[in-house]
């Protein structure tokens, strides 16, 4: 087994794979330009940065599989990156590079939920197709293909494919859970499983999902992942009961909100990209960077969301705006907004009794600074993410993954 040592922290993060000289805080005065949602992070800045269409990208010319055979044979394989696209990142060029795998696996996914039971697997459907983006199954491959390099892996085995699809059963399953517990109307615009089929088809299609996903893991038959993803389901259920027992606390801690994040969110991500980097056989301490990697991308996903939920429009949000917020959870804007908000705690201890307090509030929020606050905490934890992918080798597949922590930042840029 190859072991790669994880280069330092104060390496540049640009990603190129040529021997010029990149300094990264010179990208500092086309933030703007680039990407205008950098901002300061303190005594510190973001240490990654848009980079311009000549730095390290990829052409869409080539197939995944042509890339990766060209990054296994060494240093002297040269990228064809002139026709790299300079537009904000979207998913499907984010996901390019792993397409064919996910087109697989949204094929796979059909025959694994079963069609023994019509209704089950009509629910499933539903939101198999409600337009998801996939995140953690890409993630999956992307961190596979990445850390396949270091041990001279050329293609993907099948257990890697199994992870990504069992991964994407059990976040259906949560969701399909999330919004029987939120008793939500809508996800992603769509009439969510207990609207179409009831409370009771739902809390079982969410069971059902479960269940068969914890079939497929155990055929893994891999130890660390088997613990490693059943920790996961735990974290759900514990997510849950914490986020259910702190409803309208306008005395709930920073840290506290974390964690719950950590346990709703992150924890499968987490999960997903440390499981990736087992498949391939790589070092334990590489493992434990993916790992890291996915706990604070997780996390400044769930910051972003929790930040859109205040900044966008029902109809871009696929739910009503603030609805985290009228239910009584309060997140990461809020949490910062109630601490010079004196009328805000007034509020949310009223539990919105009164016509109009919901906008209110949201306005309070806005115009107290939590906004800008959980933008710099989500930018913090992508930050680390971004450091926790320099012990990677340079390849497209390590740029995608880059660029997904940037994307998630773009969505509130």
């Amino acid at each position: 087994m190859m072991s790669v040592a994880c280069q330092s922290l104060d390496s540049v993060a640009c990603g190129c794979s040529s021997n010029a000289s990149f300094d990264r805080y010179s990208v500092r005065k086309y933030a703007k330009a680039n990407f205008c949602g950098i901002r300061s992070l303190g005594s510190r800045k973001l240490v990654y940065c848009r980079r311009e269409i000549t730095q390290c990208r990829v052409s869409s010319m080539k197939t995944p599989e042509t890339v990766l055979n060209e990054l296994t044979q060494g240093p002297a394989a040269v990228l064809d990156l002139e026709n790299y696209s300079r537009s904000p990142i979207s998913v499907t060029k984010l996901f390019e590079v792993v397409a064919d795998d996910l087109l697989t696996l949204n094929q796979n996914l059909r025959s694994i939920v079963g069609a023994e039971n019509p209704v089950l697997m009509s629910a499933a459907e539903q939101i198999f197709g409600a337009g998801g983006k996939r995140m953690r199954p890409a993630l999956v491959f992307l961190v596979s293909r990445a850390t396949a390099q270091l041990v001279g892996l050329k293609e993907l085995t099948i257990k890697h494919r199994r992870l990504a699809e069992i991964i994407e059963m059990i976040h259906t399953a949560s969701l399909i859970h999330d919004d029987v517990l939120d008793d939500s109307d809508l996800r992603r615009g769509k009439e969510t499983v207990h609207q179409l089929y009831g409370t009771r088809v739902a809390v079982l299609a969410g069971d059902f999902m479960f269940a068969q996903s914890s079939w497929y893991l155990a055929n893994l038959e891999n130890l660390e992942v088997i613990k490693l993803i059943s920790q996961v389901i735990k974290d759900f259920a514990s997510g849950e009961i914490k986020q259910a027992s702190g409803l309208f606390d306008c005395d709930v801690k920073l840290e506290e909100y974390l964690i719950k994040s950590y346990y709703k969110t992150a924890s499968l991500i987490a999960a997903s990209t440390k499981g990736a980097a087992i498949f391939s056989g790589a070092d334990s301490s590489i493992t434990e960077k993916m790992y890291e990697y996915g706990k604070n991308l997780g996390l400044s996903f769930q910051v972003v969301d929790d930040i859109l939920d205040f900044t966008q429009s029902a109809e871009q949000l696929g739910k009503p705006a603030g609805s985290d917020l009228v239910k009584g959870n309060l997140t990461a804007p809020v949490i910062f907004a109630l601490e010079g908000q004196p009328k805000l705690r007034d509020i949310i201890d009223s539990e919105f009794s009164e016509t109009g307090s919901l906008d209110e509030a949201i306005e309070l929020v806005k115009s107290s600074g939590g906004i800008e606050r959980a933008q710099e905490l989500a930018k913090e934890k992508a930050d680390l993410a971004i450091q926790n992918l320099r012990c990677l080798p340079q390849s497209v597949f390590r740029l995608a993954l880059e660029d997904m922590v940037m994307y998630n930042l773009e969505r509130i840029a």
